[in-house]
């Protein structure tokens, strides 16, 4: 009788599973700790009463929105690993490009942020772009919030059905569209006093970074 082995390699999903228990811890203690916050947090897409009660500049840097971020990140980045892994032929449960993602994603936005803060010092501009930046967290971070169970479920299912992750994407390109004309309706007072500024910076933060990933990815 002749044995034929084959090597049989388990596809581990540990890590990924960790990274969504993370996601959920945070989420699970602030809504805990910070139960008001959460709750107009949670209802953002209904009310902007979040954004009225947590304006100040602090409401960027503390513990809720930072905790968020990173729950975003989470999101984020596995929803652009199963983007990609649908249109490249790539495993979706690949750690390797998992955290080449999650870093691409981690330096282009902080990086994106200090600079920001230099040219809105530079322009005498500091008020708009605080406020600008933590309606841009606010509402991207609520998208990322609500994508997550989602992106379980594309994750931990073979769903190879691309018009669902091309859907998933037109609506996030419009969601930072309808994010953008909120804020920009809310500052349009202080907009018309500075308008000059307001013209260079959005053309070097929002236009210029989105075009040369474009054109780095349509060339690569």
């Amino acid at each position: 009788m002749e044995l034929n082995f084959q090597e049989r390699l388990p596809e581990l999903h540990d890590w990924a599973t960790i990274l969504f228990a993370i996601a959920f811890i945070l989420i699970a203690v602030n809504r805990n700790v910070f139960t008001n916050r959460f709750f107009e947090f949670s209802n953002l897409a209904f009310s902007d009463k979040y954004l009225k009660i947590y304006k100040d500049g602090n409401s960027i840097t503390n513990s809720f929105t930072i905790s968020m971020f990173i729950v975003q990140l989470i999101s984020f980045t596995f929803f652009l690993q199963l983007f990609i892994s649908q249109f490249q032929n790539l495993k979706k449960n690949d750690g390797v490009l998992y955290i080449q993602v999650f870093s691409f994603l981690t330096v282009f936005i902080l990086s994106k942020y200090l600079i920001d803060k230099i040219i809105s010092t530079t322009f005498h501009i500091e008020e708009f772009a605080e406020k600008f930046n933590l309606f841009k967290v606010s509402y991207r971070t609520y998208f990322g919030f609500l994508l997550l169970p989602i992106n379980m479920i594309l994750y931990y299912n073979n769903i190879e059905i691309k018009w669902i992750y091309i859907f998933l994407a037109v609506l996030l390109f419009l969601f930072n569209l309808l994010s953008y004309a909120i804020t920009l309706k809310k500052h349009q007072n202080l907009l018309t006093r500075k308008m000059f500024y307001f013209i260079l910076y959005l053309c070097t933060l929002e236009i210029a970074p989105y075009y040369f990933i474009y054109y780095w990815v349509t060339k690569n």
